[in-house]
C-alpha cells in the first residue's frame, strides 16, 4: 500500500491548464476540481456534488458559481451552495470542501491536508518556469504507477544510459560516480553527477550546436514530495564555470519535474524544460519539446510495466541497492517519515 504524505503543496495542473473550463483532477484519492474566476483567481473544489455525488467537473460553470449537471446544486467559489431546486432553505451542511490554492512559477499548487497549516511560503521554488531570461518547454503525462516509482527513476539518472540512449543518454552518464547529500532539517536530497569529459547526446548536440565531447554536470535537488529540480550544465570538453563572474561559456538547461501522486497506483508527471540560451528560437524548441516528450514516454513505458510486475509480486521480495541507489534510497527514507508524521492519529498501515 502506497503511504501518502499529506499537510503538504502538491502540483495540480498548469496555470494555462486552469480556465473557464472546469478541469478534473485526483490528487492523493482526491477528486478536485479547478477553474478561473472571472477576477482570474484559481479556485479548487471538492468535485463532489453533496446530494447525489455527481461530478462537478462533468457540470457547467455560471459566472462565478458552479451548477451540478445532475440536479443543478449550485456552489460559489468558496464551496458554499448558493442553490438548491424545489425549496428555499439550503441545508446547512450543503457545502463542499475549497483547498487552499496558490499560482507560482507556471505552477498551480494545491495544499492537500489540514487547512490551518496551508502556508505558501513552504511551497518549493522553480524560478525559472517564469523568468524571461529562459525559454521553457513542458507537459504532463499520466502515469499508471505509483509515485514512487518515479522518483526512484529521477534520482538514479544512470537509466538514461540504457532507456534513453540515442536522446539524452551517454555510457559516460552510468560509468560516473554520485555523490549524494541529504539535509536533514529541510529534508532535501541532492545528488551530482560531474562528467569532465563526455559525448555530447543528441539532446544537447542538437540544440546548442556543440560539436565533439563535452563537459557535463548533473546537480539534482529533489524537495519531497513534489518538486524534483534537475540543474543541468554543458559545455565543451574541459571548460569550467570561471572562478568569477558569469559562466557565459556554458550552456544550462533547469530540468523540472512536478511528482503528484493520483491515486494509490497512478501518478501525474509534469515535466518543464527550461534552457537560458536560442531564447527566441522555436526550432530549438520544437526539437526540445519532441525530444524530451519522447524521453518521458520511454519513462512512462518502464514504469508502468514495472508497476504491473509490483502488484503480482508476493510480499517480502528483497531488491539489491548499489552505490547508484543512494539518492534514491534517501528519497524513500525521507518520504516514509514524512508520511508517518503526516498520517491521522489512529490510522492504521499496512
Amino acid at each position: 500500500m502506497t503511504a501518502f504524505v499529506r499537510d503538504q503543496w502538491y502540483v495540480a495542473a498548469y496555470s494555462r491548464e486552469v480556465g473557464r473550463e472546469l478541469l478534473g483532477r485526483t490528487i492523493l484519492g482526491e477528486p478536485i476540481v479547478f477553474y478561473r474566476t472571472g477576477d482570474g483567481e484559481a479556485v479548487g473544489l471538492a468535485d463532489r456534488c453533496v446530494h447525489r455525488r455527481f461530478p462537478l467537473s462533468e457540470s457547467r460553470l455560471d459566472g462565478d458559481t458552479i451548477v451540478c449537471g445532475y440536479h443543478g446544486f449550485t456552489y460559489d467559489s468558496g464551496g458554499s451552495c448558493v442553490f438548491v431546486p424545489g425549496q428555499q432553505r439550503i441545508p446547512r451542511t450543503a457545502r463542499v470542501a475549497a483547498y487552499p490554492v496558490v499560482e507560482q512559477d507556471s505552477f498551480v499548487w494545491v495544499w492537500i491536508g489540514d487547512r490551518a497549516k496551508a502556508d505558501p511560503a513552504l511551497i518549493p521554488r522553480a524560478p525559472w518556469l517564469a523568468d524571461p531570461n529562459y525559454t521553457t518547454v513542458s507537459g504532463m503525462e499520466p502515469l499508471n504507477a505509483r509515485y514512487m516509482l518515479l522518483v526512484d527513476n529521477l534520482m538514479d539518472l544512470s537509466h538514461e544510459t540504457y532507456l534513453h540512449g540515442g536522446y539524452i543518454g551517454t555510457p559516460e552518464v552510468a560509468e560516473t560516480p554520485i555523490q549524494t547529500e541529504v539535509d536533514e532539517d529541510s529534508g532535501i536530497v541532492y545528488v551530482s553527477r560531474h562528467m569532465d569529459d563526455a559525448a555530447c547526446p543528441p539532446f544537447y548536440a542538437k540544440s546548442t550546436g556543440i560539436e565533439g565531447r563535452i563537459t557535463r554536470w548533473q546537480d539534482i535537488e529533489y524537495h519531497p514530495p513534489c518538486l524534483y529540480l534537475l540543474h543541468s550544465r554543458i559545455a565543451p570538453q574541459g571548460v569550467y564555470p570561471p572562478a568569477e563572474g558569469p559562466d557565459d561559456q556554458a550552456f544550462h538547461v533547469e530540468v523540472v519535474y512536478a511528482i503528484t501522486p493520483s491515486t494509490e497506483n497512478t501518478t501525474y508527471d509534469f515535466w518543464a524544460v527550461a534552457r537560458d540560451f536560442a531564447l527566441d528560437d522555436e526550432e530549438v524548441s520544437r526539437f526540445l519539446h519532441s525530444n524530451n516528450h519522447t524521453v518521458v514516454m520511454q519513462d512512462v513505458t518502464a514504469l508502468n510495466l514495472l508497476e504491473q510486475v509490483l502488484v503480482k509480486e508476493a510480499d517480502g521480495y528483497q531488491e539489491l541497492s548499489i552505490n547508484i541507489d543512494t539518492g534514491g534510497l534517501a528519497a524513500r527514507r525521507i518520504l516514509k517519515r514524512m508520511a508517518e508524521r503526516s498520517r491521522p492519529e489512529g490510522a492504521v498501515t499496512s
